[in-house]
């Protein structure tokens, strides 16, 4: 509040006349980073909140930064642990060259060398995400003369962690142009999409070049390097099997696991869960309904069984920290603009992703991530959930008028 009180005090002396007006653009960045204007209307009928566009959005930004650290981390360690077994004749390219120029070692028992050997595989990624996205947005925001949305600065670092680390730059470009352009622009833009932006571009690459996407060769940026995933282990030999590969439950809740840059750490996404969360960002009803569809279906899948798909055993608490379930749950699932906008309708649609990423996951041995197509599939569906839930409510209210 006194911070509040000290910027509309000093505001007057910025704006135009005032004595500092040329400096008034750095004060409005300022200001809008920690505050919206104090020109934002209070009482009825107007907004009744000071949380706006750009403060939800530095928002979920902020909480995707334990993520973004994790990137850094577990995608320098797997590299590292991969170097340790090939000759020292493979040590080539600029990111080694970049390493030694700097006295950085390749040792994966150090966090330094592995948060800095990480975030060269990192930053590529997500700056050519930023230039070949952010110029679309320029493009469609001068054609229909408004200012560009800051929801791309969401989908771009949602959109990067969604990305294994081998991905080639070209193909990260051709991707979230198709998720914004095909995702969420040719529907008007933020705010009138009914596809996530991030997710679109992540599928688009996922059906259009699955060699890049899938297998195990993908996870881990070294030549001649395979390495299956969780999931990619659990289908074939069944979730048991992984205390024979070195991977614990532990390993995959804490994330030194391969995986996608951002995706494979279920405590760094918990983490950000809790700032959306406290902050009210994200919905509980969309979390609450994703849980519970994932545990009872699963759970269910375990009481029956089967004696020949042994992704029947998995337990709910293996599927939450496998796969991209828990950075969908958190980022994805609580996305407003694709997701139901009714309090009845969020439980409805979280309940169908958890159960949908648990069927694809277990019955169609295609797919055996799942949680990305469960929640395009929710996407698709949101809209006609609200209208179902909507057409209840004028029925019982009609039912009370009779009675």
């Amino acid at each position: 509040m006194a911070f509040r009180k000290f910027f509309d005090s000093i505001e007057p002396h910025f704006k135009p006349g005032g004595k500092y007006e040329k400096l008034y653009p750095i004060f409005e960045m300022v200001e809008t980073i920690f505050y919206t204007s104090s020109t934002v209307t209070k009482a009825a009928p107007h907004a009744r909140s000071f949380v706006d566009m750009k403060r939800i959005m530095t928002y979920v930004v902020i909480a995707t930064i334990p993520c973004i650290l994790w990137a850094f981390y577990n995608t320098g360690l797997q590299t590292n642990l991969a170097l340790a077994e090939v000759s020292p004749a493979s040590l080539t390219g600029w990111r080694i060259w970049l390493l030694q120029l700097f006295g950085i070692s390749l040792d994966p028992s150090s966090m330094f060398s592995n948060m800095a050997h990480g975030a060269l595989y990192f930053f590529p990624i997500y700056i050519t995400t930023l230039i070949a996205g952010g110029l679309w947005e320029i493009f469609f925001a001068t054609k229909r003369g408004h200012e560009v949305n800051e929801g791309f600065l969401v989908s771009s670092m949602l959109y990067t962690l969604t990305l294994p680390a081998t991905t080639p730059l070209w193909m990260v470009a051709l991707g979230i142009m198709f998720g914004v352009v095909v995702g969420k622009e040719v529907f008007g833009g933020t705010g009138k999409n009914f596809l996530n932006p991030a997710l679109t571009g992540r599928a688009f690459l996922y059906f259009a070049y699955p060699a890049y996407m899938t297998g195990d060769s993908v996870w881990v940026p070294v030549d001649g390097i395979s390495s299956a995933t969780s999931l990619g282990i659990s289908a074939a030999e069944g979730y048991e099997s992984l205390m024979s590969y070195g991977i614990t439950w532990s390993d995959a809740f804490f994330g030194t696991i391969q995986g996608s840059l951002g995706e494979t750490s279920t405590l760094a996404c918990l983490v950000g869960l809790s700032f959306l969360l406290i902050t009210r960002i994200a919905n509980y009803r969309l979390i609450i309904g994703c849980l519970v569809g994932m545990i009872v279906f699963s759970s269910f899948l375990n009481w029956i069984g089967s004696d020949t798909n042994p992704m029947f055993s998995m337990p709910w608490y293996w599927h939450l920290v496998i796969g991209g379930y828990a950075f969908g749950l958190v980022f994805m699932v609580t996305e407003p603009v694709s997701a139901s906008h009714t309090n009845m309708g969020r439980y409805i649609y979280g309940a169908l992703i958890g159960f949908m990423v648990v069927m694809i996951r277990v019955l169609n041995p295609a797919f055996p991530e799942g949680m990305m197509l469960a929640i395009l599939f929710g996407n698709v569906f949101a809209p006609l959930i609200d209208h179902f839930v909507v057409q209840a409510n004028i029925k019982r209210r009609r039912m009370r008028k009779n009675a």
